[in-house]
């Protein structure tokens, strides 16, 4: 646990004074210490119950930015947090969700105490209220024994584990040794495969590793940067400041939707839906027919220009133009303001990944740096902007994508040596990944899986195609849902519920996006008998009797963290120098920080000396070609529907929703239509809606009649269970990382019938 240094935490980190004459001015009754209030000299009043006896330091468990904070604690609660001023990412600021991330500790919610359903019967009925509270010796050694019973009769694949990415890095590597090693099956997979397996998928085949390869500096340094399907101001504000913060870059946002980020550009494409790929394609040719490419270094560091270069002859600005409704002269434009910045940057989030050809996309905007030579260099890189708080450290460490480390399934070589630093047979690593998070979902369905673990995510509101997914958990012999939440969509479902502590509550590290390694701290105490997500592992560990074998000695995150270092080193996501002490000193690290680093708080990236992590060190040029998107508008289902965020609240609003003033914000979902389309169906604003596809219907929501979105398209965000989007969308996958295609689905809109 890490105390923050109080005079570094702004309005509650002076000299405060109880104001009488302030109290008695707004009619307070002075005596009364609940109305007592604090003074700032320069920030005003606030509540005497809000001043904290201690400051934490920590890192937002939001999204992947990464933003430095304290949480205020008094009485042994969180009662506050700040923007921790020094911190090296947000340097004080924080947006609406982190400015009130102390509210999710104290949510009514919580899961306490773990919970055993008795009778099936009750599971098929899913009501929570009919679940046991049991001991944790109980818990787990009924998981472990129903997980035994399972793989002895059905084979050791028949257990499957989804988890999530907001776990410390700690976990994720216990969690995947557990899983792997100890209950023996590969069929694991988190719900990151849900965001950003695109963009793991497209950085392995383009550069022979995952990992981003720029730094946030590079948003405030580069002349051009380029936008496709990034939202950044209302996914990822603070990052949008570091943006905002350059005085002399030009902003080109690639998006159908008129968005905040847009809104703040210098140019918006408002591209049709899914034609990213051809206009990436397009920006190609003309930098490769305009001779706008760096030669020097496509010759020395890739390969494969020459069936690149055939590949793209057809995409002409002009062929481009109808596909993705932009001018040719839009096209060409584009082109050489990339090609003729010195320092160009493109960054990308969930507008190409959650896409049936979005590892495509990701190589295509990975060529186009490549062949200018936008990559290793300060401003310069394809940067993928990941979602969750620490999905880039189960994919660094989590055994799941890929081996820790970026190590890969089918080398012997890499088996070898986690076999040699764990001291187990070479036999028990597994040589090929298992089933994708999607992939699992089949196998329940198809009864190949007969148990699931579902760990901090809450896939009844995040998965696509909700009535494959429902039918798929209800045929499970048995499922565990571990969650810092209860009852949820999901743990309705369950037939044990193990409480989980979350942020705030716990140890570890997370990894932001500029792969920053950053300390989170436990501040308080978790509700009940909640355990931290590494005292479960342990405890399953020890109740399927493999503990000893997998995790010697081990007692804290510390532990994982001492042993995480040495298997990170000398790989790209190299750890090795760094301690719990400097990455707090230092407001994290970026890695690679191999042991003897100098300097934590320099810019790291990666292909600086323009080698890969590929056989021969050189980068791959991939031809790919664009395709329709899967379901087409029909007369029938005449809209193309386009999901997302909003800045208020995050993934399915498990915490969220249980923030008061983000509620208040944003309380229900939402229909956004052209009014264009709005006229010819009779509706206006504030019309109830339902949206219906071949699936499902999503009953009952605010329509909103804006210019923002095209004809011919709607938006729903997808963050309400009650009215869920993925009633709606679709089975569709990537098939190289089997993201699915959550963004078009073919709808119609229908003005909301009342139910008597």
């Amino acid at each position: 646990m890490s105390d923050g240094n109080p005079a570094k935490a702004g309005l509650y980190g002076r000299g405060f004074r109880l104001q009488a004459d302030f109290k008695r001015l707004i009619g307070l009754d002075t005596r009364a210490d609940e109305y007592a209030y604090a003074v700032d000299p320069d920030a005003g009043y606030i509540s005497a119950q809000k001043v904290p006896d201690r400051w934490v330091a920590t890192t937002c468990g939001y999204c992947s930015v990464g933003c430095g904070m304290f949480i205020g604690v008094k009485d042994g609660r969180a009662v506050a947090v700040r923007g921790n001023p020094d911190h090296p990412v947000s340097r004080g600021l924080l947006c609406p969700k982190g400015l009130s991330e102390h509210h999710t500790i104290g949510a009514t919610n919580r899961a306490r105490y773990p919970m055993l359903r008795r009778s099936r019967r009750n599971r098929e009925a899913a009501k929570a209220d009919e679940m046991a509270r049991v001991s944790w010796a109980e818990a787990f050694e009924t998981m472990a024994a129903r997980f035994r019973d399972v793989q002895d009769r059905h084979g050791s694949h028949s257990v499957g584990v989804i988890s999530t990415g907001q776990l410390v890095t700690e976990e994720f590597y216990t969690l995947g040794k557990l899983v792997q090693l100890g209950i023996g099956t590969p069929n694991y997979d988190g719900n990151t495969t849900l965001c950003m397996s695109t963009a793991v998928a497209g950085y392995k085949r383009s550069f022979g590793s995952d990992g981003p390869p720029a730094a946030y500096e590079d948003f405030e340094i580069a002349d051009l940067i380029l936008l496709i399907g990034a939202n950044i101001a209302d996914n990822h504000p603070i990052l949008c400041r570091r943006l905002q913060s350059n005085p002399d870059k030009t902003v080109i946002v690639v998006d159908p939707r008129v968005t905040k980020t847009a809104m703040l550009a210098d140019f918006h494409l408002p591209i049709r839906p899914r034609a990213d790929l051809a206009l990436v394609n397009a920006l190609i040719h003309v930098v490769i027919e305009h001779g706008l490419i760096d030669r020097e270094y496509i010759e020395r560091h890739t390969t494969g220009f020459e069936a690149l270069r055939e590949s793209v002859r057809d995409y002409t600005p002009e062929h481009a133009a109808a596909i993705t409704g932009l001018t040719a002269e839009t096209i060409y434009r584009t082109a050489w303001l990339y090609a003729s910045a010195e320092r160009a940057l493109i960054a990308w989030t969930m507008g190409v990944n959650h896409s049936t050809k979005g590892t495509e996309t990701v190589n295509a905007i990975n060529n186009l740096a490549l062949i200018t030579g936008n990559i290793g260099r300060a401003g310069a890189a394809p940067f993928s902007i990941t979602g969750q708080c620490n999905a880039m450290g189960t994919r660094e460490a989590g055994f799941a994508s890929n081996l820790p480390g970026y190590r890969t399934f089918e080398s012997e070589a890499d088996r070898a040596e986690l076999a040699t630093l764990w001291n187990v047979p070479v036999e028990r690593i597994p040589s090929a990944r298992g089933l994708a998070y999607p992939d699992i979902i089949e196998a329940a369905l198809e009864k190949r899986i007969r148990a699931l673990w579902i760990i901090a995510t809450n896939p009844i509101v995040s998965f696509p195609n909700l009535g494959v997914l429902q039918q798929a958990l209800e045929g499970l012999e048995f499922l565990v849902v571990q969650d810092g939440f209860h009852p949820t969509p999901t743990s309705a479902y369950a037939d044990l519920v193990l409480p989980a502590a979350i942020w705030g509550e716990k140890e570890g590290t997370y990894t932001n996006s500029e792969r920053r390694v950053s300390k989170a701290n436990r501040a308080v105490d978790p509700p009940g008998e909640a355990k931290a997500d590494f005292d479960i592992f342990l405890g399953l560990a020890d109740a399927l009797g493999v503990r000893e074998e997998l995790f010697p000695g081990w007692k804290t995150a510390g532990d994982a963290f001492e042993e995480w270092k040495r298997v990170s080193a000398g790989r790209l996501c190299d750890y090795s120098g760094m301690t719990y002490e400097a990455i707090e000193e230092h407001g994290g690290i970026q890695w690679p920080f191999p042991a003897g680093s100098v300097d934590p708080k320099e810019s790291r990236r990666l292909y600086t000396d323009g080698v890969f992590q590929t056989d021969d060190g050189r980068a791959r040029l991939l031809p790919v070609a664009w395709e329709p998107f899967p379901e087409q508008p029909t007369a029938a289902f005449p809209f193309v529907l386009n999901t997302g965020r909003t800045v208020e609240h995050w993934h399915t609003r498990t915490k969220t929703a249980n923030v008061p003033i983000l509620e208040r914000l944003s309380p229900n979902a939402w229909l956004e239509m052209n009014p264009r389309d709005a006229r010819g169906l009779g509706l206006k604003a504030q019309d109830r809606v339902d949206v219906v596809s071949q699936r499902g219907r999503v009953r009952n929501v605010e329509l909103r009649v804006t210019e923002t979105i095209a004809p011919g398209q709607v938006f729903v965000p997808f963050h309400y269970a009650e009215a869920n989007a993925n009633q709606v969308t679709q089975s569709a996958f990537d098939p190289i990382s089997r993201e699915p295609n959550y963004k078009q689905s073919a709808v119609r809109v229908e003005k909301t019938v009342a139910v008597a």
